[in-house]
């Protein structure tokens, strides 16, 4: 047999025939011009940024004078300072405490709202409108709410003969008080992520188990649970990510204050930046929580493969 009738033969039982090269030179420009929208503005408002921000994080710089070479000094003193620190503790005491309480609180409107029930899309209309509402003017409502003096929270506990507490005012319930208005305001996202994922579980695995004398519980913790876990893993994830950069309610309830308890990883980059004029520290510490956050991310990738059903 000679080598082309060798060739013809491979090619025949479904071998790829390598395609000519200004073939895939066309396809190549085809793919990028239709990737171009997307590829413009990711390279200059995100890609560019990042890198002047680490450009930024090598330099002292107090956004009026030349930069001035410094290397990895402003890593070397973020790393020792005891601020730096409590910043990174506070982030994990709002996650600690916000990621719990939003996924219970969703996934129980969830499995509510995946019932048939008089005014269902109302409700979810309703659970959901916080998630579209901005930041600024939740934050400054749960403000008004917490008030230690006038707020209604506080009334209302009066009403019952229990003193209220200090909430945003009190060192030791200003955490408390931003993670209640954090996970108020990410319920409704949660609980249209869990629905999707109760409503993708097909009904014949609840009824099967119900025959067989499954209780509640059981088919909870047996069936839903486990089929629900590729959309508790995204909740997760995008939970986390979104908590270590938590930064707009504590600017607005209570500034990192008082005495410093609701101090976050990305308030302090913002009092670096704008009240100390040390625009290359913030830029550090900026990349500290990048490198922290995708270690997270990826430990959790990793070990989802453990937990999560996808079957």
């Amino acid at each position: 047999m000679t080598l082309t009738a060798t060739r013809q033969g491979r090619r025949s039982q479904g071998s790829p025939v390598p395609r000519p090269r200004g073939r895939r030179w066309r396809h190549a420009l085809t793919v990028a011009v239709f990737l171009l929208p997307s590829a413009i503005p990711l390279t200059l408002f995100t890609l560019v940024p990042m890198a002047g921000s680490l450009w930024t994080s090598l330099h002292e710089w107090d956004l009026i004078t030349p930069m001035r070479w410094v290397g990895l000094d402003n890593y070397l003193t973020l790393l020792a300072d005891p601020e730096t620190h409590a910043a990174f503790l506070h982030t994990l005491y709002f996650i600690a405490g916000y990621l719990p309480l939003v996924y219970a609180g969703g996934l129980g409107l969830a499995m509510a709202l995946n019932r048939a029930m008089r005014g269902r899309d109302v409700l979810r209309a309703v659970y959901f409108l916080p998630v579209v509402t901005s930041w600024v003017v939740v934050a400054l409502m749960w403000k008004w709410l917490l008030n230690p003096a006038a707020g209604i929270v506080n009334w209302t506990l009066g009403l019952l003969g229990v003193e209220g507490p200090g909430w945003w005012t009190d060192p030791s319930w200003a955490m408390p008080s931003i993670i209640l208005a954090s996970a108020w305001k990410d319920l409704g996202f949660v609980m249209i992520i869990l629905l999707a994922g109760l409503q993708a579980i097909p009904k014949e695995y609840h009824e099967a188990a119900r025959v067989d004398g499954a209780s509640a519980w059981q088919r909870f913790r047996s069936i839903t649970l486990p089929l629900l876990s590729p959309s508790t893993f995204f909740v997760i994830v995008i939970s986390l990510i979104n908590g270590f950069q938590v930064f707009d309610q504590v600017h607005v309830m209570t500034g990192g204050g008082p005495a410093g308890s609701t101090q976050v990883v990305v308030e302090q980059i913002y009092n670096l930046t704008f009240r100390y004029g040390r625009a290359g520290a913030a830029s550090a510490l900026s990349w500290l929580l990048f490198a922290v956050v995708l270690l997270v991310t990826l430990v959790q990738i990793r070990a989802q493969r453990r937990w999560v059903n996808y079957g």
